[in-house]
């Protein structure tokens, strides 16, 4: 069975991001960790190997590859080379799903060429200290005012939140029936009223920045309204696929790196005058762990195929949001107890995986709301 979804083309942009990575992150990455935030300049060294905006046009100076293999490729080698930096991955989600798509021709030249570059830095603000997963919940106003919208409000847990440029920020707006619509507005640095909070200290994915964004009377432009009014809850379902496969990908390829170092580590390691790994509980726990994490790829492998294709639905997409992020917490799980004392050091590999895979079942849509998708999709 080939479990190779990739073409040459495909292997030869891996060799490029391997390369990449290599000589631009991984030397700093540490000092990231640490401070708990990247360093600008590797979204503009990012930027000039043509690394962001893969699927934007090349008038707006992106690569204008449309194939999502391309994203999984560097997806993998981010998680290959243990650099913890959801925030590419949000990155290029957003300027795919949301800028490339639904900004109007005036948007695109505005923010896209930037957004490629690196120069501009994306982030999407949906979640609230009293709404996450449910979106309906949240309590941040847009009220049309003239030829702005009067933004009010708090967002917590934003992936890129400290280093955006451009926010994509969900606010419920008066004017739908009910006061229940959701508008997606582009908040932009600098503007009054916008401001950010404390860096958030998280259990796990350091480098990657996440911040809590404030909006007190903040006067957004008619001018940088994302889509249509009221339109919002919409362009989310529309970009949310997409979303939930670069989190899957990310969760396939991590229980993959972790399953093959701790097979090695199995078959090094020795106890009672043998390898580890030769004991039959372990060794049973390892085949169905290398069953299911071959399964899961190959689901991965067909939901790429159908986004490529225009067909991923939202229930596809959640299935395979669920499972593999869940699969991924199980096999971090069993692979650092394989360890040992050793795996629960601190500097060791499967110790920071284990705590970089926790909140892949959280974000993104929680397992729960996942199952709640899937089971509404087959009519309960």
């Amino acid at each position: 069975m080939d479990l190779n979804a990739y073409e040459q083309d495909h292997e030869d942009f891996r060799a490029l991001c391997r390369t990449f990575l290599e000589r631009e992150a991984v030397p700093n990455h540490p000092q990231w960790e640490q401070d708990g935030i990247i360093g600008r300049e590797l979204w503009l060294a990012a930027g000039k190997a043509g690394l962001l905006g893969l699927d934007a046009a090349e008038e707006d100076g992106g690569a204008g590859q449309p194939d999502f293999r391309y994203s999984g490729v560097f997806i993998e080698e981010l998680v290959r080379a243990g650099v913890t930096a959801p925030g590419f991955v949000a990155h290029n989600d957003l300027i795919s799903s949301y800028f490339a798509v639904r900004a109007t021709p005036e948007q695109r030249a505005r923010w896209l060429p930037g957004l490629c570059s690196g120069e501009l830095i994306a982030a999407i603000a949906l979640t609230e200290p009293e709404a996450g997963s449910d979106l309906s919940g949240i309590r941040t106003t847009a009220v049309r005012d003239g030829d702005c919208y009067v933004l009010n409000g708090q967002k917590t847990f934003i992936t890129n939140g400290e280093n955006a440029d451009l926010v994509i920020v969900a606010a419920k707006t008066p004017s739908a029936r009910g006061g229940s619509g959701m508008t997606l507005l582009v908040a932009e640095r600098g503007m009054p009223g916008f401001s950010r909070g404390r860096r958030l200290d998280k259990l796990g994915w350091r480098a990657s920045d996440t911040s809590e964004l404030f909006f007190d009377d903040c006067r957004i432009p008619a001018a940088n309204l994302l889509g249509r009014e009221n339109g919002g809850m919409g362009c989310l379902m529309r970009g949310l696929p997409r979303e939930r496969l670069c989190i899957a990908t990310v969760a396939v390829a991590t229980a993959e790196k972790m399953l093959a170092f701790t097979l090695d580590y199995a078959r090094e390691r020795a106890a009672f005058g043998k390898p580890i790994g030769s004991f039959q509980h372990n060794k049973f726990l390892l085949a169905t762990l290398d069953t299911e994490v071959t399964l899961a790829r190959v689901f991965l492998n067909h939901c790429t195929a159908e986004l490529n294709a225009g067909r991923l639905t939202v229930a596809d997409a959640a299935k395979l949001k669920w499972w593999t992020t869940e699969l991924q917490n199980t096999v971090a799980d069993r692979c650092l107890q394989l360890h040992g004392g050793s795996g629960y050091l601190k500097e060791s590999a499967i110790a920071r995986d284990w705590a970089n895979s926790r909140v892949q079942t959280i974000y993104g849509g929680t397992t729960e709301i996942m199952k709640e998708i899937v089971g509404t999709a087959l009519g309960l």
